[in-house]
């Protein structure tokens, strides 16, 4: 045991001054992973906020302009233009110049003043659905609210049932609570594939590797000796990212951050082990970065749950985002960080990080042959 493990750091040293040599690895590890994360962050985004807004008031009453100045006093509506006619909006829906349209009919004040039904218009450019579905839930509650205050002079209706919504966890319904922890399950799978990948398959082609066969270290050995500068780098990278996305977009941490560091050494690991089994096949640096991104960013983009849902994935794709560690992680971040969750409730996740993690391990290892060619 000792000399395995004597021989092992010897290979990571070797390691840690290649590192320190190549300044390129210390920005894909460390540098990349916040820099993806503050594009991303800042990029990315499902709040709808300042929709431009055009408006067609008919009845031109004080409750009419009242209404109108109330629902463009946010952030929510921009008034960008005041027509007369509302047919003329559709010309400023296919310019791209307005997502929606309020309309008040003539005789709204008088309705209002008198107690009577009456109702208003929105028109929604529905060429981007999920914008078309905000402008009209926004423009709902809106309207609702307005609607009650400048009926009953400021105050509520009473009404025998009443419903209380209560949303835990993002109570105002911020994306970036959502999105950051996915995103950095993401950022942080392509980075750490890519480490070794391209680290690795640079020494097939070099030719650096053979003269390693030469030595007495085994194939464990060598592997444990290249993954751990690259899995303490990983380490720091987490490190990293979550103190931007606290920093940043005031990320909370309500869980326990053991299980995070649990989960992060056990993603690493497999991430990590995968790069080094697309290093072993390809052993061709333009190749491996084309396999290593495709068969990290792929998976953890579009099957994991970060952008959508699995619950509605088609059942084939549900059964096959099994396989695919990003899954796990972005539950257990979006747990520890959001819902306060333990080990008690995150455990599943740990334990399908250690399985992936040791099978991607173990075929590495097996194709890491001792041999030339």
């Amino acid at each position: 045991m000792r000399r395995f493990v004597i021989r092992a750091l010897a290979v990571a040293q070797k390691e840690v001054l290649h590192v320190m040599r190549d300044v390129r690895t210390l920005y894909l590890a460390l540098g990349m992973p916040v820099v993806l994360l503050l594009l991303f962050g800042y990029g990315v985004s499902f709040d709808l906020d300042h929709v431009p807004l055009v408006v067609v008031d008919q009845d031109g009453s004080p409750t009419s302009r009242e209404l109108v100045r109330r629902f463009v006093a946010g952030d929510e509506m921009v008034e960008v233009a005041r027509l007369t006619d509302p047919a003329l909006a559709e010309g400023y829906f296919q310019r791209g110049e307005a997502s929606a349209a309020l309309i008040v009919p003539a005789g709204f004040g008088r309705d209002v003043g008198e107690g009577r039904a009456t109702t208003l218009e929105i028109l929604v450019d529905g060429a981007d659905n999920a914008t078309a579905t905000q402008v009209l839930a926004k423009a709902d509650a809106l309207i609702a609210t307005i609607g009650a205050e400048l009926v009953t002079g400021g105050v509520r209706p009473t009404l025998p049932i009443e419903a209380r919504v209560l949303t835990y966890f993002n109570p105002a319904g911020r994306s970036a609570l959502y999105l950051v922890p996915g995103l950095a399950a993401y950022v942080l799978a392509i980075v750490a594939v890519l480490l070794t990948a391209l680290t690795i398959a640079r020494e097939w082609e070099r030719g650096s590797m053979f003269q390693l066969w030469t030595t007495p270290v085994s194939r464990i050995e060598l592997i444990v000796g290249k993954l751990l500068p690259y899995l303490a780098l990983g380490l720091v990278a987490v490190l990293l990212v979550l103190a931007a996305g606290a920093w940043v977009f005031d990320v909370p941490m309500r869980g326990d951050p053991v299980v995070i560091a649990v989960d992060s050494l056990l993603f690493l690991l497999g991430m990590l082990g995968q790069g080094l089994l697309v290093s072993v096949v390809t052993k061709n640096q333009m190749v491996a970065t084309q396999v290593g991104t495709l068969s990290s960013m792929l998976p953890s983009l579009l099957l994991s749950g970060f952008v959508f849902p699995i619950e509605n994935m088609p059942r084939p794709l549900q059964v096959f985002s099994n396989v695919v560690p990003a899954r796990y992680f972005i539950d257990a971040l979006r747990g520890v960080l959001l819902r306060g969750n333990g080990f008690a409730e995150l455990w599943p996740d740990s334990v399908a990080l250690a399985i992936f993690a040791a099978v991607v391990l173990t075929i590495a290892t097996v194709r890491f042959k001792r041999e030339i060619g």
